[in-house]
This record gives structure tokens, C-alpha cells and sequence, in this order.
């Protein structure tokens, strides 16, 4: 499905085919339905519900919870309907140790799907386990997480890491590396079953180089699979989508870069400029074969302050994004307009910040994770 060109940092994949004529389709299936959380005949600015839905704190006191991907299929130890988590931190609370991936029932049961060991992995990765945002269920039952390692925490240690590939019994059997994959921060994915579109966000380019300073080299990479729920995934090409978006180091969040994405049934792939306070779009992502540099602004609206997690729910094309300065969840029209916003923390000093990093749509609601009370919740009331 896939046609592969050169692959190196300037010219990289080029994907064809029919995948224009499945992609809405597809889309949706890729995601699991959602009802019509969003309204776009007024913005509102209402309480919303939210129920905490299960701690994300394992057995061994991993904290700080970021990726969330919704389980399409029962597979192995998969549950459909099911919500994984990836935790960032160690029980010490050091950035970037974190090693495992929590699967929470949407009644409140939780069980470790994966405590993966950095010392015992089946390929490299650069600096070992620190899992991130980056994560995605495949419908085949493999999982694919980012992993943005230190070694003591700190942004002066921070490493490329890599992509680790889990099959459906939460065991890692491959690991994803490549000169463009450097701290893979986010991620979505396209998925068609025996081809799977990832799009990853990386955020180590130059970063820890800068000392703190704002370097404009983060990407985005869409990396093209070839998988079967008996073959493993294996990449057929690598290309660059997205670049010269603005990251730098942090003492509280590690790195601050471009972090959501979310694929439109356009095919344009929505991407959180954290830094710049933007939500941009990057046009024909599925089938592009060279970067769009940072691609055009969808919003940058006072609301957005530092926007991290980002979704499209798929009933109407809404775009939903949380807020790492205040807390703030803000949903947009497709054609940027705002439609929706509310706080679903205020904790912390100052309130709500650096307590919201992944979401994800699906029948019950919106779930998203809380850095400050380290858990799992589900918005139930329409946006």
C-alpha cells in the first residue's frame, strides 16, 4: 500500500494509492465513536462533568500520567472499549523513568499491562525507558509507545529514545529507531489494519544543546508500517511532515515542544505549537513527501495557553485541546472558531498548570489524564 522512496533527513517517504478515497472512513474507524460532545452553535462556557474514572498509580509508584489510547478490539490482554495510560515518571517523581502502561476497565478496574525493563529490551533505545504521550493501540493488538528518557530526571540527561512496539500481552518485541525519531513526544495513527500511518511529534532536536534557550527545530514524522495481528510491525519508510516548530528545555515539564496531533478526515493533521500558543495544520498528511515546515495556523486565539493534548472527535470534526499553563480544556469549529471552554483543574499554584497532557474520544465521553491527582477521568457532558 506504502510506495517507499529515499529515506534521509531531507527526502524521505511518498504514500499513494487509494488511501485518499478510505481515508474518512478510516479515520473513524480508527478511533472508537464518539458522541456529539461538541456544539457548534454557541460557546459555551459551563461546568462541565467530570468523573474520575481510576487512579493511573501502579504497584511500583510510577506517576505522572501522559499518553491515552483507546482499546479498538479484544486481543490477548486488550479489552475493547478499555483505556491504557503510559506514566512518564518514576516513584520518585523523576521525569522520564517511567516504565509502565496501566489498562483501565471503564468502570474503574486497573491492572499493568506493561512494566517494561530498560536493561532487557529487544533493540536499542536510546537512554532506556521514559514513557511519553506517544501512545496507540493498533486494531492488530499491538501497542506502540514513545519513550523520552534521563537518567536522573533532568533535561541535562534527556536522550533520543525511541518508538517500542508491545504485542497484545504487554511484552516489548521490537523497538523503532531512526535519525528522525529523536524524544518522540506524541503521537496518532492512521490505521487500515495490514498498513498503519504513525505520526510522531519529536521534540530532542537541539533542545538540550540550547541550555533552556528556544530552538525552532522540533518535527513532525509520519512513519508507514506494514502489520498483520501475526507479523510484526516493521517500517516501510520515514518522512519528515513537519518542522521548525519551537521547543526548548524546562526545569518543570523537561522539554516544551510541539506535542498533540490529530489526523482530520481531510487529511490534514492538526499539531499543538505548544510554545507559540497555535494550534497549526499541516495539509494532505497521509500522502505528503516532504515538510510542510510548520504549516498553517487553524487558531491562535487568547484562550490557547501552551496547548499539549489534542483530539478530533470524530462525529463532527472538532477540534479539542488541554491547556498546560491554566488547566483550560478548548474545543474549535474546523475552521477554528471557538466553540467551547472550561477548566478541569484548577490545582496547583498556578491553578491547573502542568496537570493536562493526553485525551482521547470514545462513547462514554472524553477521557483525559490529571498530572496533579494522577488520574484517569471522563468528561460526560457535551462540550
Amino acid at each position: 500500500m506504502f510506495d517507499k522512496v529515499r529515506r534521509n533527513k531531507g527526502d524521505t517517504t511518498y504514500m499513494t494509492l487509494h488511501v485518499k478515497k478510505r481515508l474518512i472512513s478510516a479515520v473513524l474507524l480508527s478511533l472508537v465513536a464518539a458522541p456529539a460532545l461538541l456544539c457548534a452553535s454557541d460557546t459555551r462556557t459551563d461546568p462541565y462533568t467530570i468523573v474520575t474514572v481510576a487512579s493511573t498509580v501502579p504497584p511500583n509508584g510510577d506517576l505522572n500520567p501522559y499518553g491515552v489510547a483507546v482499546v479498538p478490539r479484544t486481543t490477548g490482554l486488550l479489552v475493547e472499549g478499555d483505556i491504557l495510560v503510559s506514566n512518564f515518571n518514576n516513584s520518585q517523581n523523576w521525569q522520564g523513568t517511567g516504565t509502565t502502561i496501566v489498562e483501565i476497565s471503564p468502570g474503574g478496574q486497573s491492572s499493568v499491562f506493561a512494566q517494561i525493563d530498560p536493561t532487557s529490551l529487544p533493540g536499542p533505545c536510546p537512554g532506556g525507558v521514559g514513557l511519553t504521550t506517544a501512545l496507540a493501540v493498533l486494531q492488530t493488538g499491538w501497542v506502540i509507545v514513545g519513550s523520552l528518557p534521563t537518567s536522573d530526571g533532568t533535561s541535562a540527561t534527556a536522550q533520543a529514545g525511541c518508538l517500542l512496539v508491545l504485542n497484545n500481552q504487554g511484552t516489548v518485541v521490537e523497538t523503532i529507531t531512526d535519525i528522525l525519531i529523536n524524544g518522540p513526544w506524541d503521537m496518532t495513527a492512521l490505521d487500515l489494519d495490514k498498513n498503519v500511518a504513525l505520526f510522531v511529534t519529536n521534540v530532542l532536536n537541539g533542545t538540550v544543546a540550547a541550555n533552556g534557550n528556544i530552538v525552532h527545530l522540533g518535527t513532525v514524522v509520519r512513519i508507514n508500517l506494514g502489520v498483520g495481528p501475526n507479523v510484526m510491525p516493521h517500517v516501510k519508510a520515514i518522512t519528515m511532515i513537519g518542522s521548525g516548530f519551537g521547543e526548548r528545555t524546562d526545569p518543570a515539564a523537561l522539554v516544551i515542544g510541539p506535542t498533540g496531533v490529530a489526523l482530520a478526515a481531510g487529511g490534514t493533521l492538526y499539531v499543538a505549537d505548544t510554545l507559540a500558543n497555535r494550534i497549526m495544520g499541516i495539509a494532505n498528511a497521509v500522502d505528503r513527501n516532504s515538510s510542510a515546515g510548520v504549516g498553517t495556523v487553524l487558531s491562535n486565539a487568547a484562550p490557547l495557553n501552551a496547548p499539549l493534548g489534542l483530539t478530533v472527535v470524530p462525529h463532527d470534526g472538532m477540534i479539542v485541546t488541554l491547556n498546560r499553563n491554566n488547566g483550560l480544556l478548548i474545543a474549535l469549529s474546523p475552521k477554528g472558531n471557538l466553540v467551547s471552554k472550561g477548566f478541569l483543574d484548577k490545582t496547583g499554584n498556578p491553578p491547573g498548570a502542568g496537570t493536562l497532557f493526553g485525551l482521547a474520544p470514545s462513547s462514554a465521553g472524553l477521557y483525559f489524564v490529571d498530572d496533579g491527582s494522577n488520574t484517569l477521568n471522563v468528561l460526560t457532558n457535551p462540550l
